[in-house]
């Protein structure tokens, strides 16, 4: 069974390339030809530089903005971007972490409000019902009755995303999707805010795939936790995922599991980001300048994306043919995704060798 189901996905805009109304039209890939799926109970992770799409690509899978082209299924549906009965029934069920959450925040109201707000909307409870099931949803992410009264701006950051968590989770969603949850608060927070999201997905509070009735009565059956679709900017932040993929100007350049990815990164691209990441293993006084890989230059105008790789302007191994042909995302194996034409080289040599000595 598969949760959702996302096949070559894009998102273009038309923009002028300069000032001036005499400027040629250009068109901007935002999000291109993007493919990936996600089974119950397992979690999807993208990373990338800043400006690669994942944002873009988040709003899609949402129906918040409309795809160019591809196809998103959730639960069998396709997903559009139409404001219709059957899009409110299903963001029901889809709910969105966002990345900053004082501005997802309404500063006029007390937490407990925003936090019930979407039941006063979608179901028929009494005013106590909602209030016992509001108090209930809050307490388990971590917020303490001397919180519920007090406005966003009283909270520190980890207790402002712990609202939001909570809001997102009031309607006990099928798929909980993270725009970079983490990436503004305290790395000393980050980790509990994690840990959170992992406590979420266990938690048994969602059935996928059933609809609820707006009694709020709960089909039968062995409940299983929401499943997550998250971004950010670190890779170090998807290790708990089951899958990661790593973006660059709108496409998917690799995938695999965590373990995979970051012990051993295959496209350039992501070698360069696994080599950034910080470890307290590493003594600075025995690293060298080959550990850290540094790119050169800076990323492509996504207007005016270059021939074959987007990535070979700041590859420091891209041959010719990186230049003239795009690679396609190539299955290795394994679950393991890469779109490079020097690793397809390097494994296809490598099997030539075995064949001739197999001979």
């Amino acid at each position: 069974m598969t949760l959702l189901e996302v096949s070559s996905l894009s998102r273009h805009y038309s923009v002028r390339s300069g000032p001036g109304f005499w400027t040629k039209a250009g068109k901007l890939q935002a999000v291109d030809e993007v493919s990936f799926s996600l089974a119950p109970g397992k979690t999807f992770g993208l990373v990338g530089e800043s400006g690669c799409g994942k944002s873009t690509t988040a709003r899609l899978v949402l129906g918040l903005i409309q795809a160019s082209s591809g196809d998103i299924r959730f639960e069998g549906a396709k997903v559009s971007a139409r404001r219709d009965p059957a899009w409110r029934a299903m963001r029901r069920r889809m709910q969105m972490v966002y990345q900053n959450p004082l501005s997802a925040l309404d500063r006029r109201l007390p937490i407990i409000d925003q936090v019930a707000e979407p039941l006063i909307i979608f179901e028929k409870l009494s005013k106590a019902e909602r209030l016992e099931r509001t108090r209930e949803l809050m307490h388990s992410v971590g917020l303490t009755a001397h919180l519920f009264e007090r406005y966003p701006h009283e909270l520190s950051g980890g207790q402002r995303q712990r609202v939001v968590l909570a809001r997102a989770m009031i309607m006990r969603p099928s798929l909980l999707v993270c725009d970079e949850p983490v990436s503004a608060l305290d790395v000393s927070i980050q980790a509990q805010v994690i840990n959170l999201l992992q406590d979420v997905q266990q938690s048994k509070q969602v059935r996928p795939g059933e609809e609820r009735e707006s009694g709020g009565q709960e089909p039968e059956g062995e409940p299983v936790g929401p499943q997550s679709w998250r971004k950010g900017d670190q890779p170090d932040q998807h290790e708990r995922d089951d899958e990661v993929a790593v973006m660059y100007l709108g496409r998917i350049v690799e995938r695999g599991t965590p373990e995979q990815l970051f012990r051993q990164p295959l496209h350039p691209y992501t070698q360069a980001l696994v080599s950034a990441i910080p470890s307290p293993r590493k003594s600075t006084r025995n690293s060298t300048n080959s550990q850290r890989v540094i790119l050169q230059g800076d990323p492509p105008n996504p207007i005016d994306v270059p021939a074959g790789c987007s990535f070979h302007p700041r590859c420091p191994q891209a041959t010719a043919i990186c230049t003239r042909v795009r690679p396609a995302l190539s299955d290795l194996g394994e679950g393991r995704r890469v779109a490079c034409h020097l690793v397809l080289q390097s494994r296809s040599e490598t099997s030539a060798r075995v064949v001739s000595r197999a001979c």
